[in-house]
């Protein structure tokens, strides 16, 4: 019998707060779709670090014939010079960082540069000789490519110390700032749906105050009288997160793996897995939104 009442009164609040309720329900919705497009956006730079770092490596360039180099005074690099690099990455020292040393002569590198270039005018005016002789590295931790780039940059021979991951951290630092974008974003608009659900649930408290007076008056206790009006905000909440966890979906399902996988298969892409891991956040968070706005908005005129 309490149940029912209660749903009835649930009833009655969203039928006379209609135009509230959709305001919430879209509020909700944009705040948390924000804050799963920020949680989504991180779980894809993991991924893509995972992976990523994994692959790097940090390549050592020897001096080639007229390197421009201020380390190499336009002179190939001797034997002698490619020979101490060579003591130095397997010393004791280097051990720690260095896990395999893969050399690549001027004949293999012009070989890659071929494959990469095709047969342009480029290939064709480019020999063997004009290439550098280089180390390429794998470390033990990528997150350590400095120690071997400082303990080679300047050595003599060497003209060039390279870490891919100069060519990665650019990318990575743009999602960052797109997950922080997204978060504050995110962050503001659960501050007014907040506000707009204590909003909703006090103009119903308001418009039922004389049937909450009847109710206090035959003993009813505080969390009866509340019920209806914190229900009444969570199931709006809900709905709006629905229609968030949807919209992520979508979202994922067409652009994600419909669109930027097939387009840029270098790297892998988060799927439906990961949205269904932020499903039950966003669903608590929804749930969140709505008992800190009863707080504010209840004790006024419910309170016994």
């Amino acid at each position: 019998m309490k149940l029912r009442f209660i749903f009835s009164e649930v009833g009655k609040g969203l039928s006379r707060n209609r135009a509230m309720s959709v305001a919430v329900i879209l509020v909700t919705f944009v705040s948390l779709l924000f804050v799963g497009i920020a949680g989504l956006t991180q779980m894809q730079v993991s991924k893509m670090k995972s992976e990523w770092y994994d692959k790097i490596e940090v390549t050592v360039y020897m001096c080639a014939i007229n390197d421009a180099a201020p380390n190499c005074n336009a002179t190939e690099a001797t034997e002698a010079q490619i020979d101490a690099v060579r003591q130095k990455l397997a010393s004791s020292e280097m051990t720690p960082y260095v896990a395999t040393v893969y050399e690549e002569t001027k004949e293999e590198a012009y070989e890659n540069f071929k494959r990469l270039n095709g047969n342009d005018a480029l290939t064709q005016w480019t020999t063997p000789d004009m290439l550098q002789f280089a180390f390429r590295i794998k470390l033990v931790n990528p997150e350590q490519y400095s120690v071997v780039k400082e303990e080679f940059s300047g050595t003599a021979g060497v003209s060039e110390v390279r870490d891919q991951r100069e060519v990665v951290e650019p990318l990575f630092r743009v999602l960052g700032a797109a997950r922080t974008a997204a978060l504050g974003l995110g962050a503001i608009m659960v501050v007014a749906a907040i506000l707009l659900i204590s909003t909703t649930i006090r103009l119903s408290a308001m418009s039922r105050e004389q049937e909450t007076q009847i109710m206090r008056y035959v003993g009813a206790s505080n969390l009866f009288i509340q019920a209806p009006f914190m229900i009444e905000g969570a199931l709006a909440a809900l709905v709006g997160a629905a229609f968030a966890i949807g919209t992520l979906f979508a979202g994922v399902h067409f652009v994600v793996q419909g669109w930027m996988a097939p387009a840029f298969k270098w790297t892998n892409f988060i799927g439906m897995g990961e949205v269904a891991i932020m499903t039950p956040i966003l669903v608590l968070a929804a749930v969140a939104l709505a008992i800190i706005a009863s707080a504010f908005s209840l004790a006024k005129y419910t309170k016994a």
